[in-house]
Protein backbone atom coordinates (compact mmCIF):
# COMPACT_ATOMS: atom_id res chain seq x y z
CA UNK A 1 0.00 0.00 0.00
CA UNK A 2 1.82 3.74 -0.94
CA UNK A 3 1.44 6.83 1.05
CA UNK A 4 0.03 10.30 -0.67
CA UNK A 5 1.07 12.84 1.67
CA UNK A 6 -2.22 15.01 1.70
CA UNK A 7 -0.25 18.24 0.26
CA UNK A 8 -3.66 20.25 -0.21
CA UNK A 9 -5.63 19.60 3.09
CA UNK A 10 -2.14 20.73 5.29
CA UNK A 11 -1.52 23.47 3.13
CA UNK A 12 -5.02 24.70 4.05
CA UNK A 13 -4.78 23.61 7.63
CA UNK A 14 -1.83 25.81 7.74
CA UNK A 15 -3.07 28.73 6.53
CA UNK A 16 -6.63 29.20 7.83
CA UNK A 17 -5.85 27.38 11.05
CA UNK A 18 -2.18 27.64 11.96
CA UNK A 19 -2.40 30.92 10.13
CA UNK A 20 1.24 30.81 7.96
CA UNK A 21 0.62 34.41 6.90
CA UNK A 22 1.36 35.37 10.41
CA UNK A 23 3.63 33.01 11.45
CA UNK A 24 5.70 34.29 8.83
CA UNK A 25 5.57 37.70 10.13
CA UNK A 26 7.02 36.69 13.26
CA UNK A 27 10.58 37.34 13.88
CA UNK A 28 13.30 34.77 12.58
CA UNK A 29 10.15 33.29 10.37
CA UNK A 30 10.37 35.66 7.90
CA UNK A 31 11.35 32.89 5.31
CA UNK A 32 8.39 30.84 5.93
CA UNK A 33 6.19 32.21 3.08
CA UNK A 34 3.18 29.85 1.31
CA UNK A 35 5.67 28.74 -1.08
CA UNK A 36 8.74 28.03 0.44
CA UNK A 37 6.28 25.93 2.72
CA UNK A 38 5.05 24.40 0.20
CA UNK A 39 8.10 23.32 -1.87
CA UNK A 40 9.18 21.63 1.84
CA UNK A 41 5.64 19.61 2.23
CA UNK A 42 6.05 18.55 -1.62
CA UNK A 43 9.92 17.59 -0.69
CA UNK A 44 8.93 15.39 2.10
CA UNK A 45 6.01 13.98 0.80
CA UNK A 46 8.64 12.71 -2.52
CA UNK A 47 10.78 11.67 -0.24
CA UNK A 48 8.28 10.01 2.10
CA UNK A 49 6.50 8.23 -0.13
CA UNK A 50 9.88 6.86 -2.40
CA UNK A 51 12.22 5.73 0.73
CA UNK A 52 10.19 5.46 4.45
CA UNK A 53 6.72 4.42 2.90
CA UNK A 54 8.30 1.03 1.80
CA UNK A 55 10.37 0.30 4.65
CA UNK A 56 6.87 0.17 6.52
CA UNK A 57 5.51 -3.58 6.48
CA UNK A 58 9.21 -4.47 5.88
CA UNK A 59 10.37 -2.87 9.36
CA UNK A 60 6.50 -4.91 10.51
CA UNK A 61 7.92 -7.88 9.46
CA UNK A 62 11.17 -8.13 10.28
CA UNK A 63 11.67 -6.18 13.22
CA UNK A 64 14.53 -4.74 15.21
CA UNK A 65 16.93 -7.55 15.88
CA UNK A 66 18.47 -7.34 19.03
CA UNK A 67 21.70 -9.69 19.71
CA UNK A 68 24.04 -9.00 23.08
CA UNK A 69 23.19 -5.94 23.10
CA UNK A 70 23.93 -4.97 19.53
CA UNK A 71 20.67 -3.47 17.73
CA UNK A 72 20.55 -3.97 14.25
CA UNK A 73 17.44 -2.25 11.76
CA UNK A 74 16.29 -3.88 9.06
CA UNK A 75 17.30 -3.64 5.28
CA UNK A 76 16.78 -0.09 3.85
CA UNK A 77 16.47 1.56 7.19
CA UNK A 78 20.36 2.58 6.68
CA UNK A 79 19.69 4.10 3.30
CA UNK A 80 16.66 5.74 4.24
CA UNK A 81 18.12 7.63 6.92
CA UNK A 82 21.19 8.48 5.04
CA UNK A 83 18.51 10.23 2.91
CA UNK A 84 16.98 12.23 6.04
CA UNK A 85 20.35 13.85 7.10
CA UNK A 86 21.22 14.53 3.87
CA UNK A 87 18.48 16.48 3.23
CA UNK A 88 18.82 18.90 6.32
CA UNK A 89 15.43 17.48 7.61
CA UNK A 90 16.38 16.67 11.36
CA UNK A 91 17.36 20.30 12.10
CA UNK A 92 14.07 22.07 10.51
CA UNK A 93 13.13 23.88 13.19
CA UNK A 94 16.13 23.94 15.17
CA UNK A 95 18.10 26.89 16.18
CA UNK A 96 20.26 28.14 12.59
CA UNK A 97 23.31 28.70 15.91
CA UNK A 98 23.53 25.04 16.07
CA UNK A 99 23.01 24.14 12.41
CA UNK A 100 19.21 24.12 12.38
CA UNK A 101 16.97 26.27 9.85
CA UNK A 102 15.13 28.07 12.43
CA UNK A 103 11.76 26.99 10.11
CA UNK A 104 8.69 27.42 12.47
CA UNK A 105 7.80 24.60 14.88
CA UNK A 106 4.74 23.79 13.11
CA UNK A 107 6.03 23.20 9.50
CA UNK A 108 8.32 20.48 11.23
CA UNK A 109 5.35 18.90 12.60
CA UNK A 110 3.18 18.73 9.23
CA UNK A 111 6.65 16.97 8.31
CA UNK A 112 6.21 14.83 10.86
CA UNK A 113 2.99 13.78 10.01
CA UNK A 114 4.11 12.71 6.80
CA UNK A 115 7.02 10.40 8.02
CA UNK A 116 4.83 9.23 10.69
CA UNK A 117 2.00 8.28 8.11
CA UNK A 118 4.76 6.82 5.43
CA UNK A 119 6.06 4.70 8.99
CA UNK A 120 5.63 5.40 12.11
CA UNK A 121 8.00 2.69 13.92
CA UNK A 122 10.94 4.49 11.83
CA UNK A 123 9.77 8.52 12.93
CA UNK A 124 10.39 7.54 16.28
CA UNK A 125 13.90 7.80 16.13
CA UNK A 126 13.54 11.23 14.75
CA UNK A 127 11.12 12.60 16.95
CA UNK A 128 13.27 11.55 20.14
CA UNK A 129 16.21 13.13 18.54
CA UNK A 130 13.83 16.19 18.23
CA UNK A 131 12.94 16.41 21.37
CA UNK A 132 16.24 16.40 23.15
CA UNK A 133 17.47 18.93 21.01
CA UNK A 134 14.70 20.97 22.11
CA UNK A 135 15.63 20.70 26.13
CA UNK A 136 19.25 20.74 25.03
CA UNK A 137 18.54 24.15 23.39
CA UNK A 138 16.60 25.35 26.23
CA UNK A 139 18.58 24.00 29.63
CA UNK A 140 21.96 23.16 28.58
CA UNK A 141 25.16 25.09 29.11
CA UNK A 142 27.07 26.56 26.09
CA UNK A 143 29.45 24.01 26.37
CA UNK A 144 27.28 20.96 26.20
CA UNK A 145 25.22 22.67 23.19
CA UNK A 146 28.67 23.19 21.54
CA UNK A 147 29.80 19.36 22.23
CA UNK A 148 26.10 17.86 21.22
CA UNK A 149 23.74 20.04 19.50
CA UNK A 150 25.29 20.42 16.08
CA UNK A 151 25.63 16.50 15.51
CA UNK A 152 21.91 16.39 16.68
CA UNK A 153 20.69 18.72 14.28
CA UNK A 154 22.36 17.07 11.76
CA UNK A 155 21.15 13.58 11.93
CA UNK A 156 24.75 12.24 12.37
CA UNK A 157 23.40 11.30 16.32
CA UNK A 158 20.11 10.28 17.93
CA UNK A 159 18.74 11.37 21.27
CA UNK A 160 16.59 9.76 23.56
CA UNK A 161 14.60 10.40 26.87
CA UNK A 162 14.67 8.26 29.82
CA UNK A 163 12.19 8.46 32.10
CA UNK A 164 10.21 4.86 33.33
CA UNK A 165 11.79 2.45 35.89
CA UNK A 166 9.86 -1.01 36.32
CA UNK A 167 9.13 0.00 39.54
CA UNK A 168 8.30 3.37 38.97
CA UNK A 169 6.15 2.95 35.73
CA UNK A 170 4.59 6.80 35.24
CA UNK A 171 5.03 7.91 38.70
CA UNK A 172 8.41 9.57 37.78
CA UNK A 173 9.10 10.71 40.94
CA UNK A 174 9.23 7.17 42.15
CA UNK A 175 12.35 6.55 40.13
CA UNK A 176 15.96 5.37 41.73
CA UNK A 177 18.98 5.97 39.20
CA UNK A 178 21.59 7.15 41.49
CA UNK A 179 24.37 10.15 40.39
CA UNK A 180 26.79 10.23 42.05
CA UNK A 181 29.57 13.64 41.95
CA UNK A 182 32.76 12.72 40.35
CA UNK A 183 35.69 14.90 41.20
CA UNK A 184 36.22 15.94 37.41
CA UNK A 185 32.63 17.38 37.31
CA UNK A 186 30.81 14.78 35.88
CA UNK A 187 28.54 12.34 37.71
CA UNK A 188 28.62 8.68 37.95
CA UNK A 189 25.24 7.24 36.77
CA UNK A 190 23.74 3.80 38.03
CA UNK A 191 20.14 2.65 37.19
CA UNK A 192 17.92 0.88 34.84
CA UNK A 193 15.61 2.48 32.45
CA UNK A 194 12.68 1.27 30.70
CA UNK A 195 10.65 1.25 27.48
CA UNK A 196 13.19 3.19 26.08
CA UNK A 197 12.32 4.31 22.41
CA UNK A 198 14.72 3.76 19.91
CA UNK A 199 17.40 3.71 23.16
CA UNK A 200 20.08 1.38 20.81
CA UNK A 201 20.51 0.90 16.73
CA UNK A 202 22.82 1.12 13.68
CA UNK A 203 21.83 4.15 12.13
CA UNK A 204 23.96 6.82 13.51
CA UNK A 205 27.32 7.21 15.30
CA UNK A 206 26.83 7.90 18.73
CA UNK A 207 22.92 7.95 20.59
CA UNK A 208 22.80 10.72 23.42
CA UNK A 209 20.65 9.52 26.23
CA UNK A 210 18.76 12.25 28.55
CA UNK A 211 18.24 10.81 31.57
CA UNK A 212 16.63 11.44 34.90
CA UNK A 213 18.47 10.25 38.38
CA UNK A 214 18.03 11.12 41.68
CA UNK A 215 21.36 12.61 43.57
CA UNK A 216 22.74 11.86 46.51
CA UNK A 217 20.33 13.66 49.58
CA UNK A 218 17.78 14.38 47.06
CA UNK A 219 14.25 15.28 48.39
CA UNK A 220 12.00 12.61 48.05
CA UNK A 221 9.53 13.00 44.80
CA UNK A 222 9.87 15.17 41.49
CA UNK A 223 11.92 17.98 43.25
CA UNK A 224 14.82 15.21 44.20
CA UNK A 225 15.09 14.35 40.18
CA UNK A 226 18.40 15.96 37.95
CA UNK A 227 18.57 15.71 33.91
CA UNK A 228 21.91 14.47 32.87
CA UNK A 229 23.13 13.48 29.79
CA UNK A 230 24.93 10.33 29.09
CA UNK A 231 26.52 9.52 25.97
CA UNK A 232 26.67 6.00 24.08
CA UNK A 233 30.18 7.07 23.45
CA UNK A 234 32.06 10.06 25.35
CA UNK A 235 32.25 12.93 23.56
CA UNK A 236 36.19 15.02 23.20
CA UNK A 237 36.75 18.51 23.83
CA UNK A 238 37.16 18.78 20.08
CA UNK A 239 33.91 17.08 19.09
CA UNK A 240 35.39 13.53 18.06
CA UNK A 241 34.59 10.47 19.75
CA UNK A 242 35.93 9.06 22.76
CA UNK A 243 35.96 5.56 24.83
CA UNK A 244 32.15 3.45 25.13
CA UNK A 245 30.58 4.59 28.14
CA UNK A 246 28.97 2.23 30.06
CA UNK A 247 25.80 2.13 28.91
CA UNK A 248 23.95 -0.74 27.05
CA UNK A 249 20.33 -2.17 26.06
CA UNK A 250 20.26 -5.12 27.81
CA UNK A 251 16.77 -6.55 26.39
CA UNK A 252 14.63 -5.37 23.68
CA UNK A 253 10.50 -5.39 24.03
CA UNK A 254 8.48 -8.15 21.83
CA UNK A 255 5.75 -5.32 21.15
CA UNK A 256 2.22 -5.36 19.57
CA UNK A 257 3.01 -3.19 16.75
CA UNK A 258 5.97 -0.77 15.76
CA UNK A 259 7.92 -3.35 15.43
CA UNK A 260 11.18 -1.41 13.49
CA UNK A 261 10.85 0.81 16.69
CA UNK A 262 13.45 -0.60 19.40
CA UNK A 263 11.82 0.03 22.38
CA UNK A 264 15.06 -0.80 24.66
CA UNK A 265 16.17 -1.80 28.66
CA UNK A 266 18.89 0.44 29.23
CA UNK A 267 21.30 -0.72 32.06
CA UNK A 268 23.79 2.54 33.39
CA UNK A 269 26.67 1.42 35.68
CA UNK A 270 27.14 -1.97 35.06
CA UNK A 271 30.52 -1.24 35.43
CA UNK A 272 30.32 1.31 38.12
CA UNK A 273 31.87 3.89 35.36
CA UNK A 274 29.25 5.00 33.48
CA UNK A 275 29.73 8.86 32.89
CA UNK A 276 26.83 11.60 32.62
CA UNK A 277 27.17 15.60 32.99
CA UNK A 278 24.39 17.51 34.73
CA UNK A 279 21.73 19.77 32.73
CA UNK A 280 20.65 22.64 34.26
CA UNK A 281 20.78 23.03 37.86
CA UNK A 282 20.77 20.15 40.17
CA UNK A 283 17.09 19.41 41.53
CA UNK A 284 15.85 20.62 38.00
CA UNK A 285 15.16 17.40 36.08
CA UNK A 286 11.93 17.62 35.73
CA UNK A 287 11.33 21.41 34.39
CA UNK A 288 14.19 20.57 31.70
CA UNK A 289 12.58 17.16 30.97
CA UNK A 290 9.16 18.69 30.84
CA UNK A 291 10.41 20.78 27.46
CA UNK A 292 11.18 17.50 25.76
CA UNK A 293 8.04 15.74 26.97
CA UNK A 294 5.59 18.58 26.04
CA UNK A 295 7.24 18.87 22.66
CA UNK A 296 6.44 14.86 22.29
CA UNK A 297 3.25 14.90 23.71
CA UNK A 298 2.43 16.89 20.67
CA UNK A 299 4.06 14.64 18.01
CA UNK A 300 2.96 11.48 19.97
CA UNK A 301 -0.69 13.58 18.34
CA UNK A 302 0.35 13.70 15.48
CA UNK A 303 1.07 10.02 15.27
CA UNK A 304 -2.60 9.34 15.78
CA UNK A 305 -3.79 11.22 13.21
CA UNK A 306 -1.16 10.26 10.97
CA UNK A 307 -1.52 6.72 11.07
CA UNK A 308 -5.24 7.10 11.30
CA UNK A 309 -4.45 8.83 7.73
CA UNK A 310 -2.48 6.16 6.25
CA UNK A 311 -5.30 3.92 7.17
CA UNK A 312 -7.93 5.79 6.16
CA UNK A 313 -5.74 5.61 2.55
CA UNK A 314 -5.66 2.36 2.67
CA UNK A 315 -9.33 1.75 3.22
CA UNK A 316 -10.44 4.26 0.61
CA UNK A 317 -8.30 2.51 -1.85
CA UNK A 318 -9.98 -1.02 -1.18
CA UNK A 319 -13.13 0.89 -0.85
CA UNK A 320 -13.20 2.27 -3.90
CA UNK A 321 -12.00 -1.28 -6.05
CA UNK A 322 -13.51 -4.13 -3.69
CA UNK A 323 -17.10 -5.17 -5.79
CA UNK A 324 -19.49 -6.69 -3.29
CA UNK A 325 -23.49 -7.30 -2.90
CA UNK A 326 -26.02 -5.17 -4.45
CA UNK A 327 -26.41 -2.19 -2.72
CA UNK A 328 -29.53 -1.78 -0.79
CA UNK A 329 -32.33 -1.49 -2.48
CA UNK A 330 -30.90 -1.20 -5.61
CA UNK A 331 -31.38 -3.88 -8.04
CA UNK A 332 -29.00 -7.18 -7.66
CA UNK A 333 -26.00 -6.36 -9.70
CA UNK A 334 -22.69 -6.06 -7.12
CA UNK A 335 -21.18 -2.77 -6.65
CA UNK A 336 -18.06 -1.08 -5.52
CA UNK A 337 -18.67 -1.45 -1.19
CA UNK A 338 -18.11 2.48 -1.30
CA UNK A 339 -21.41 2.75 -2.69
CA UNK A 340 -22.75 1.08 0.52
CA UNK A 341 -24.21 3.55 3.13
CA UNK A 342 -22.40 1.73 5.85
CA UNK A 343 -19.10 2.16 4.11
CA UNK A 344 -19.01 5.45 3.18
CA UNK A 345 -20.52 6.20 6.78
CA UNK A 346 -17.06 4.50 8.00
CA UNK A 347 -15.29 6.53 5.46
CA UNK A 348 -16.49 10.06 6.36
CA UNK A 349 -16.12 9.29 10.05
CA UNK A 350 -12.18 8.84 9.37
CA UNK A 351 -12.05 11.52 6.92
CA UNK A 352 -13.80 14.17 9.48
CA UNK A 353 -12.07 13.06 12.53
CA UNK A 354 -8.81 12.43 10.68
CA UNK A 355 -9.10 16.60 10.03
CA UNK A 356 -10.70 17.70 13.06
CA UNK A 357 -7.52 15.62 15.13
CA UNK A 358 -5.14 17.95 12.41
CA UNK A 359 -6.67 21.39 12.91
CA UNK A 360 -6.37 21.02 16.60
CA UNK A 361 -2.59 19.49 16.55
CA UNK A 362 -1.69 22.14 13.91
CA UNK A 363 -3.28 24.81 16.32
CA UNK A 364 -0.86 23.67 19.04
CA UNK A 365 2.21 23.90 17.19
CA UNK A 366 1.30 27.09 15.67
CA UNK A 367 0.72 28.23 19.18
CA UNK A 368 3.77 27.30 20.63
CA UNK A 369 5.95 29.22 17.49
CA UNK A 370 3.96 32.23 18.89
CA UNK A 371 4.65 31.58 22.69
CA UNK A 372 8.48 31.54 21.48
CA UNK A 373 8.32 34.49 19.89
CA UNK A 374 6.86 36.58 23.29
CA UNK A 375 3.29 35.68 23.01
CA UNK A 376 2.21 35.00 26.42
CA UNK A 377 -1.50 34.02 25.72
CA UNK A 378 -0.50 31.61 22.52
CA UNK A 379 2.07 30.11 25.35
CA UNK A 380 -0.79 29.32 27.47
CA UNK A 381 -3.61 28.12 24.54
CA UNK A 382 -0.77 26.07 23.71
CA UNK A 383 -0.14 24.52 27.33
CA UNK A 384 -4.02 23.89 27.54
CA UNK A 385 -4.38 22.31 24.24
CA UNK A 386 -1.06 19.71 24.40
CA UNK A 387 -3.10 17.49 26.68
CA UNK A 388 -6.00 17.74 24.50
CA UNK A 389 -3.73 17.25 21.24
CA UNK A 390 -1.83 14.28 22.67
CA UNK A 391 -5.31 12.34 24.00
CA UNK A 392 -7.43 13.47 21.34
CA UNK A 393 -5.73 12.61 18.20
CA UNK A 394 -4.14 9.38 19.62
CA UNK A 395 -7.56 7.81 20.44
CA UNK A 396 -8.75 8.87 16.95
CA UNK A 397 -5.45 7.03 15.68
CA UNK A 398 -6.76 3.71 17.53
CA UNK A 399 -10.22 4.39 16.65
CA UNK A 400 -10.09 5.55 12.97
CA UNK A 401 -7.54 2.71 12.22
CA UNK A 402 -9.91 -0.01 13.76
CA UNK A 403 -12.69 1.16 11.09
CA UNK A 404 -10.57 0.77 8.22
CA UNK A 405 -10.14 -2.63 9.10
CA UNK A 406 -14.13 -3.13 9.35
CA UNK A 407 -14.01 -1.51 5.86
CA UNK A 408 -11.41 -4.37 4.91
CA UNK A 409 -13.89 -6.70 6.15
CA UNK A 410 -12.37 -10.11 6.97
CA UNK A 411 -9.36 -9.45 4.54
CA UNK A 412 -9.02 -6.43 7.17
CA UNK A 413 -8.18 -8.77 9.57
CA UNK A 414 -5.46 -10.70 8.10
CA UNK A 415 -2.20 -10.01 7.81
CA UNK A 416 -1.50 -9.98 4.09
CA UNK A 417 -3.59 -7.04 3.53
CA UNK A 418 -1.55 -4.41 6.06
CA UNK A 419 -4.37 -2.97 7.30
CA UNK A 420 -3.98 -4.81 11.20
CA UNK A 421 -0.29 -3.31 10.88
CA UNK A 422 -2.27 0.44 11.39
CA UNK A 423 -3.82 -0.58 14.46
CA UNK A 424 -0.82 -2.75 15.93
CA UNK A 425 0.64 0.49 15.25
CA UNK A 426 -1.18 3.20 16.48
CA UNK A 427 -2.64 1.11 19.94
CA UNK A 428 1.05 2.16 21.96
CA UNK A 429 0.17 5.95 21.31
CA UNK A 430 -2.78 6.27 23.67
CA UNK A 431 -0.18 4.85 26.12
CA UNK A 432 2.98 6.23 26.08
CA UNK A 433 4.34 9.96 26.86
CA UNK A 434 1.59 10.30 29.50
CA UNK A 435 -1.73 7.95 29.48
CA UNK A 436 -4.40 9.31 27.93
CA UNK A 437 -5.99 9.18 31.36
CA UNK A 438 -3.22 11.43 32.77
CA UNK A 439 -3.83 13.62 29.98
CA UNK A 440 -7.45 14.33 31.08
CA UNK A 441 -6.37 15.25 34.61
CA UNK A 442 -3.65 17.57 33.82
CA UNK A 443 -5.99 18.85 31.43
CA UNK A 444 -8.74 19.47 34.58
CA UNK A 445 -6.47 19.46 37.37
CA UNK A 446 -3.67 21.87 35.82
CA UNK A 447 -4.68 23.63 32.78
CA UNK A 448 -7.86 24.50 33.58
CA UNK A 449 -6.96 26.59 36.16
CA UNK A 450 -5.23 28.58 34.18
CA UNK A 451 -8.17 30.14 32.97
CA UNK A 452 -6.98 30.17 29.13
CA UNK A 453 -9.70 28.31 28.37
CA UNK A 454 -12.29 31.48 28.63
CA UNK A 455 -10.58 33.07 25.72
CA UNK A 456 -11.13 29.90 23.93
CA UNK A 457 -14.37 29.93 24.39
CA UNK A 458 -14.70 33.28 23.65
CA UNK A 459 -13.45 32.99 20.07
CA UNK A 460 -15.53 30.17 19.74
CA UNK A 461 -18.21 32.60 20.22
CA UNK A 462 -17.04 35.43 17.99
CA UNK A 463 -16.93 32.96 14.96
CA UNK A 464 -20.47 31.56 15.92
CA UNK A 465 -21.80 35.05 15.87
CA UNK A 466 -20.35 35.45 12.13
CA UNK A 467 -22.15 32.77 10.99
CA UNK A 468 -24.75 33.05 8.01
CA UNK A 469 -27.99 32.38 9.25
CA UNK A 470 -28.90 30.13 6.44
CA UNK A 471 -26.83 27.65 3.66
CA UNK A 472 -24.27 24.75 4.94
CA UNK A 473 -22.66 27.24 7.46
CA UNK A 474 -26.09 28.03 9.17
CA UNK A 475 -27.14 24.75 9.67
CA UNK A 476 -23.77 23.62 11.30
CA UNK A 477 -24.00 26.54 13.84
CA UNK A 478 -26.33 25.32 16.37
CA UNK A 479 -25.08 21.64 16.68
CA UNK A 480 -21.41 24.05 17.39
CA UNK A 481 -23.94 26.06 19.74
CA UNK A 482 -24.68 23.24 21.57
CA UNK A 483 -21.62 21.89 22.05
CA UNK A 484 -19.91 25.47 23.52
CA UNK A 485 -23.12 25.45 25.94
CA UNK A 486 -22.43 21.96 27.68
CA UNK A 487 -18.19 22.88 27.50
CA UNK A 488 -19.18 26.10 29.15
CA UNK A 489 -21.53 24.24 31.77
CA UNK A 490 -19.07 21.42 32.66
CA UNK A 491 -16.24 23.79 32.91
CA UNK A 492 -17.79 25.79 35.30
CA UNK A 493 -18.96 22.36 37.12
CA UNK A 494 -15.52 21.55 37.36
CA UNK A 495 -14.12 24.70 38.82
CA UNK A 496 -16.31 24.45 41.54
CA UNK A 497 -14.98 21.41 42.86
CA UNK A 498 -12.50 20.79 45.85
CA UNK A 499 -11.73 18.89 48.68
CA UNK A 500 -13.61 15.44 48.47
CA UNK A 501 -15.44 16.77 45.23
CA UNK A 502 -11.89 16.50 43.82
CA UNK A 503 -12.95 12.49 43.37
CA UNK A 504 -15.76 13.64 40.93
CA UNK A 505 -13.45 16.11 38.92
CA UNK A 506 -11.35 12.86 38.34
CA UNK A 507 -14.13 10.75 37.54
CA UNK A 508 -15.01 13.10 34.96
CA UNK A 509 -11.96 14.33 33.16
CA UNK A 510 -12.07 11.69 30.12
CA UNK A 511 -14.95 12.03 28.89
CA UNK A 512 -14.69 16.03 29.79
CA UNK A 513 -11.48 16.23 27.12
CA UNK A 514 -13.31 14.59 24.58
CA UNK A 515 -16.55 16.57 25.08
CA UNK A 516 -13.59 19.36 25.07
CA UNK A 517 -12.13 17.78 21.85
CA UNK A 518 -15.15 17.16 19.59
CA UNK A 519 -16.08 20.94 20.07
CA UNK A 520 -12.37 22.44 19.55
CA UNK A 521 -12.28 19.97 16.88
CA UNK A 522 -16.14 20.86 15.51
CA UNK A 523 -15.39 24.88 16.07
CA UNK A 524 -11.86 24.81 13.52
CA UNK A 525 -13.31 22.22 10.73
CA UNK A 526 -15.75 24.99 10.38
CA UNK A 527 -13.53 27.64 10.60
CA UNK A 528 -12.11 25.73 7.67
CA UNK A 529 -15.59 25.63 6.14
CA UNK A 530 -15.77 29.32 5.86
CA UNK A 531 -12.67 29.88 4.62
CA UNK A 532 -13.75 27.45 1.96
CA UNK A 533 -16.87 28.95 1.22
CA UNK A 534 -15.18 32.30 0.80
CA UNK A 535 -13.00 30.75 -1.86
CA UNK A 536 -15.40 29.43 -3.67
CA UNK A 537 -17.63 32.40 -3.71
CA UNK A 538 -14.50 34.06 -5.18
CA UNK A 539 -13.61 31.55 -7.31
CA UNK A 540 -10.07 30.58 -6.09
CA UNK A 541 -8.69 27.67 -5.43
CA UNK A 542 -9.76 24.15 -6.32
CA UNK A 543 -13.31 24.01 -6.13
CA UNK A 544 -13.71 19.94 -5.74
CA UNK A 545 -11.52 20.31 -2.86
CA UNK A 546 -13.26 23.28 -1.22
CA UNK A 547 -16.53 21.93 -1.41
CA UNK A 548 -15.20 18.49 0.23
CA UNK A 549 -14.10 21.06 3.00
CA UNK A 550 -17.55 22.59 3.81
CA UNK A 551 -19.05 19.01 3.30
CA UNK A 552 -16.70 17.47 5.66
CA UNK A 553 -17.11 19.63 8.31
CA UNK A 554 -21.17 19.52 7.77
CA UNK A 555 -20.85 15.83 8.59
CA UNK A 556 -18.91 16.07 11.57
CA UNK A 557 -21.06 18.80 12.86
CA UNK A 558 -24.26 16.75 12.25
CA UNK A 559 -22.70 13.26 12.81
CA UNK A 560 -20.12 13.41 15.49
CA UNK A 561 -20.74 17.00 17.43
CA UNK A 562 -23.68 15.61 19.18
CA UNK A 563 -21.50 13.17 20.82
CA UNK A 564 -19.73 16.63 22.81
CA UNK A 565 -23.37 17.32 24.72
CA UNK A 566 -24.90 14.05 25.39
CA UNK A 567 -20.97 13.90 27.83
CA UNK A 568 -22.68 16.82 29.93
CA UNK A 569 -24.52 13.61 32.03
CA UNK A 570 -21.72 11.62 32.86
CA UNK A 571 -19.20 14.56 33.10
CA UNK A 572 -21.30 16.31 36.03
CA UNK A 573 -22.75 12.45 37.80
CA UNK A 574 -19.83 12.02 39.65
CA UNK A 575 -17.59 9.24 40.66
CA UNK A 576 -20.33 7.39 42.46
CA UNK A 577 -21.26 4.52 40.07
CA UNK A 578 -17.18 4.16 39.52
CA UNK A 579 -17.32 2.80 43.21
CA UNK A 580 -20.39 1.13 43.25
CA UNK A 581 -19.43 -2.42 42.87
CA UNK A 582 -16.83 -3.21 45.75
CA UNK A 583 -14.04 -4.30 44.17
CA UNK A 584 -14.26 -7.99 45.29
CA UNK A 585 -17.48 -7.91 43.29
CA UNK A 586 -15.93 -7.25 40.20
CA UNK A 587 -14.99 -10.54 40.02
CA UNK A 588 -18.09 -12.00 41.00
CA UNK A 589 -20.00 -14.51 38.07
Amino acid sequence: MTYTAPLREQMFVLETVADLPGIAALPGFEGATPDLVGAVLAESARLMAGEFAPLNSVGDKVGARAVDGVVTMPEGFRDAYASWIAGGWAGLNAAPAHGGQGLPFVLSCAVMEQLMSANMAFSLCMMLSAGAIEALQAHASPEQQRLYLEKLVSGEWTGTMNLTEPQAGSDVGALRTLAVPHADGSWRIKGQKIYITWGEHDLADNIIHLVLARTPDAPPGTKGISLFIVPKFLVNADGSLGARNDVRAIATEHKLGIHASPTCTMSFGDRDDCVGFMVGAEGGGMRAMFTMMNHARINVGLQGLAVAERAYQHALDYARTRVQSAKFGGGRAPVRIIEHADVRRMLMTMKANIEAARAITYLTAASVDRGHAGDAEAARLADLLTPVTKAFATDVGVEMTSLAVQVFGGMGYVEETGAAQHLRDARIAPIYEGTNGIQALDLVGRKLGQGRWQGLFADIRADLAGLPKGGDLGAMAPYLDDALAALQTATVWMSGNDGAALEDTAAAATPYLRMFALTVGGWLLIRQAAAASGQLAAAQGDPDFLRAKVATARFFAEQLLPAAPALLGPITRGALSLYAVPEEQLLAR
